[in-house]
């Protein structure tokens, strides 16, 4: 599963943006009690014993934490309302944050690539890890995966973006401290190379991470539609709205968690303008009730009637014709 799935269901009528934002905050917030408690002991303990794999697991769970810092900034601000500057309100600011922790696991991962390659091009220096690292890694490894399920059953629920990130941050961190265990096991057994490869794993894993992330948030940023599915379903609702139809031209853009969406619906051509208003902004309502839709700008056109959005513009008088 990619870690921006969200769930099966494309229409979202039960959860307000406030409701949302609580969500959030409240599992970001035990994730934040989480890596503070694992970075510690990871950190200490890869110190106490001589394991490099484990302190990198260490700075994986404090980039977590730095993560968890960004997903509250961005979701205090994104709940601003909508003002002369941001006529869509402020939702984008998630966007950016998912851009800004990709960025920072991208800086993370590269340390730890640095600082294993080193220990590679000098193996003889690699000290004998003591086991006690392997209790940390137990905890860790339990830890992060309940963590994981946790917060992506919220994030799921809510539909938040930004929250199924975090939450795949977390499995990653997950991974990494599988790995980790692996190195330190085969240090143990006579093979010390084994712990900065582990080291050096857990740092390929958390950039890719971060490029992932990042690569993501800013195809966003550009007014990257959302799937087709979720067109379709949005489409779906048009159709069924009574007096309508026909619908084209359904364009979307992310904003945030939410959607943009534009669309033209036809009508009978033959109703009052004002008929033909009423229908749109009832259409307008379904879509906004049934689905993740912050705005939905409608364009009303005649059904079965020349669509002048459609014809070619004509060549003025004089004016020279293809050659």
């Amino acid at each position: 599963m990619h870690f921006n799935d969200l769930a099966d269901d494309t229409e979202d009528t039960q959860h307000s943006p406030a409701e949302r934002a609580a969500a959030a905050s409240r599992s970001t917030w035990v994730s934040v009690a989480v890596n503070i408690v694992l970075s510690a002991a990871q950190i200490g303990m890869g110190i106490v014993s001589k394991s490099q794999a484990l302190i990198a697991d260490g700075l994986h769970s404090l980039s977590d934490l730095v993560s968890d810092v960004v997903v509250l900034f961005a979701g205090h601000h994104s709940k601003k309302d909508a003002d002369a500057d941001h006529p869509y309100g402020h939702q984008r600011f998630e966007t950016a944050a998912s851009l800004a922790l990709g960025v920072i696991l991208l800086a993370v991962g590269g340390g730890m690539l640095w600082s294993a390659a080193g220990k590679l091009q000098s193996p003889e220096t690699i000290p004998q890890v003591h086991a006690s690292a392997l209790w940390v890694v137990g905890i860790a490894l339990v830890a992060k995966e309940t963590l994981f399920r946790y917060m992506l059953a919220a994030a799921k629920r809510v539909k938040s973006s930004l929250l199924v990130a975090n939450a795949w941050h977390a499995r990653s961190d997950a991974a990494s401290s599988l790995v980790v265990g692996i190195g330190i096991i085969g240090n143990l057994a006579g093979y010390p190379i084994l712990d900065p490869i582990a080291a050096l794993i857990v740092g390929f894993m958390v950039a890719r991470m971060g490029w992932e992330f990042g690569w993501d948030a800013m195809h966003d940023l550009m007014d990257r539609a959302v799937d087709a599915q979720e067109v379709e379903a949005i489409r779906r609702t048009l159709v069924d709205t009574p007096g309508v139809s026909g619908v084209h031209d359904v364009r979307t853009r992310k904003m945030g968690d939410m959607i943009v969406v534009d669309a033209h619906i036809e009508v009978d051509g033959c109703i009052t303008v004002e008929a033909g208003h009423d229908i749109a902004v009832n259409a307008r309502q379904r879509v906004l009730k049934r689905h993740r839709v912050l705005n939905l700008m409608t364009h009303v056109d005649p059904w079965r009637r020349p669509d002048l959005d459609h014809v070619p513009p004509a060549t003025p008088p004089g004016a020279a014709g293809p050659r």
